[in-house]
């Protein structure tokens, strides 16, 4: 049996549609991961097979005032987790970010899992000690650092994703200014659902980037956004720093997907994931 934490997120309810139907579907009122005694009283009467954390405190910019709740929800709830998993037996899958990266601003090579992290956020920091407290208590732990999320049914913390962000600007008439200097990966969560799903089903341990297939900016991902969608807008390529925001972002964000691959798991074009999912949200596609 699979138990998935954040079940009612952006990523955890595409997860739930491509795993067995009795998977356990955890919200933040079964496990708590802000309270990581939540994760010992579950722990005492359940016992899945498979244990997937997808849950985190994902509020990049607020985390840079907030440090405290984002490393208990982000570094010590999933170390709580991978402890309990450790102990009953149970394989535990937890989702990161690219945001562990970001230091290396002149990078222009994709980065592997082996390359050196260096996060220049609360976020990303708190994240990157999750994985290595998770992997550090229980070295089968599967890790997995995605990019660019982006779903059917949002991010809930956030109240919606990059694609929904852009196209209700756009909805409103409004011009656009969107950074072209910062290089990432967007990623359909349907896609990541089931690139987990397959990692699972191979039994594949340690660290992988799970993304899908090629670069992009944010600026070259709206405009693909908006050409997809037939929609007319007054977008302006931006600097970073013309956009100030309380947390830096990395403006490198390339994963290498060669481990992924090594493994048998192709994962497609990311223009091919966004022009699926307009569709699928209804939204007229090319």
């Amino acid at each position: 049996m699979f138990a998935v934490l954040g079940s009612q997120g952006q990523l955890g309810r595409d997860l739930l549609a491509v795993l067995p139907a009795d998977t356990l579907a955890l919200t933040r009122a079964d496990i708590d991961l802000d309270n990581p005694e939540t994760v010992t009283s579950w722990f005492a009467t359940h016992r899945p097979s498979v244990f997937i954390n997808c849950s985190a405190y994902n509020l990049v910019d607020k985390a840079e005032s907030e440090s405290e709740v984002a490393f208990r929800v982000n570094a010590w709830g999933p170390y709580a987790l991978a402890k309990a998993c450790r102990a009953a037996g149970v394989r535990f899958v937890h989702v990161s970010t690219d945001y562990v990266f970001g230091l290396d601003e002149d990078r222009t090579t994709p980065l592997a899992e082996t390359d050196a992290p260096g996060p220049v956020s609360i976020y990303g920091l708190s994240k990157l000690n999750g994985e290595h407290l998770v992997r550090m208590v229980d070295p089968t732990a599967l890790v997995i650092r995605t990019c660019g999320l982006y779903g059917l049914h949002g991010s809930g913390g956030k109240g919606g994703n990059f694609v929904e962000t852009m196209l209700r600007v756009a909805g409103q008439g409004k011009p656009l200014r969107v950074v072209a200097d910062q290089h990432c990966m967007p990623t359909f969560a349907v896609d990541l659902a089931w690139m987990i799903r397959d990692l699972i089903a191979k039994s594949c341990t340690g660290l992988v980037h799970a993304v899908n297939d090629g670069a992009t900016t944010w600026h070259n991902f709206a405009a693909e956004i908006f050409r997809l969608a037939g929609t007319s807008v007054d977008l302006t390529p931006i600097a970073t720093a013309e956009y100030p925001t309380p947390a830096r972002r990395p403006k490198y964000s390339v994963l290498s997907t060669a481990k992924l691959q090594a493994m048998g798991i192709s994962p497609r074009p990311w223009r091919e994931a966004l022009s699926e999912y307009l569709a699928l949200r209804g939204t007229k596609s090319n």
